[in-house]
């Protein structure tokens, strides 16, 4: 079983497009209602393991939005961007680092959304026996990790935090199935990846911090729901609708966990106990702790994961705090009934 995770190495390459695919108009044509809203929502998704698949299941979006809704699959948050540019969808999934690319590249979007706070989904193991037991004893360690992913904004922010220079750490670039094959030879004294491969390392390791914990030090990274401004702005009451429907489907995910995980094992073809131990692996916000995120630090952490992508080299330069501040808004779930 294949968890569905975003990794950003490669996202800068497809944002590249994003200005030819908006000029020539790829995307289908906007419908509208005699009044000027629009008759239909195209909404793009990636299967994360959040509310975006109770609503699925229980067909919220055909049954609840009032308009036409057509669900498209997509498999990163580049091709979210993408589709986005050009106009084919109007809402869509991504994690923090594809949302923070965006806004550097001057995609015009709004965050209006948090389906996730990413948690012990991905953590840093350390291998028994490698004299690893805190973040100090990876002095001299070799520690993978996939490059400009999540994981990697993490551990490098974890060293930061415990004072560690992170050239005194020998970091290795691998994806995490390389990740598995070089742990299992014995190359790696460490690693900060994500299911399914943690669980194969955690068999003869030992955790040293996971991204639940970074989090809870303001490190965090989640996944999203953006939308086209342009489409949010024409259609307050629809995007008002859409969050209603995440916030009922949040309420299934933190008070009837075996609901939750039977509907979402059965939209991603899983077993039930892999979705009830996936479910556990992430934070699932209310509307409280929404409005604290979108009001607080959210457009801060954005704007540390694009200064983070320009020391990758992943995008030449960042934006001010005051561009991420204007794209991240909490006006639909502030109109959002409970």
């Amino acid at each position: 079983m294949k968890k569905i995770r975003r990794k950003i190495a490669a996202i800068a390459l497809s944002l590249i497009t994003i200005t030819s695919l908006a000029a020539c108009g790829g995307g289908a044509k906007e419908s509208t209602s005699a009044d000027g809203a629009a008759a239909s929502i195209t909404i793009g998704t990636l299967n994360l393991v959040n509310g975006d698949l109770i609503a699925q299941y229980e067909k919220w979006y055909e049954d609840e939005l009032g308009v036409d809704v057509k669900l498209i699959k997509f498999d990163s948050g580049k091709d979210i961007n993408s589709a986005i540019a050009s106009g084919s969808i109007d809402i869509g999934q991504e994690g923090t680092s594809p949302a923070a690319l965006a806004i550097s590249n001057d995609l015009d979007i709004q965050v209006f959304w948090i389906g996730d706070i990413i948690g012990s989904a991905e953590t840093l193991v350390a291998r028994d026996g490698s004299g690893i037991s805190s973040l100090a004893d990876l002095k001299g360690k070799k520690v993978a990790t996939p490059f400009a992913s999540t994981a990697h904004y993490s551990l490098l922010n974890a060293l930061k935090l415990e004072g560690v220079d992170q050239n005194d750490v020998e970091l290795l670039d691998l994806q995490p199935d390389d990740i598995f094959a070089a742990w299992t030879r014995g190359d790696i004294d460490a690693a900060y990846v994500w299911y399914p491969v943690l669980s194969s390392l955690l068999e003869n390791g030992t955790a040293i911090t996971d991204s639940e914990q970074l989090a809870d030090k303001g490190i965090v990274t989640a996944d999203t729901n953006v939308v086209r401004r342009e489409f949010a702005e024409a259609n307050p009451e629809l995007i008002t609708r859409f969050v209603e429907l995440q916030l009922k489907a949040n309420d299934v995910i933190n008070n009837d966990s075996t609901k939750a995980a039977q509907e979402i094992s059965s939209i991603l073809e899983i077993d039930e106990a892999d979705a009830a131990e996936q479910i556990t692996q992430f934070q699932y916000l209310n509307k409280d702790q929404q409005l604290e995120y979108l009001d607080g630090n959210f457009a801060e952490t954005l704007k540390n994961t694009a200064d983070f992508l320009v020391e990758q080299k992943s995008i030449k330069s960042a934006p001010d705090l005051n561009t991420f501040k204007e794209r991240v808004t909490s006006e639909y779930v502030k109109a959002a009934s409970e």
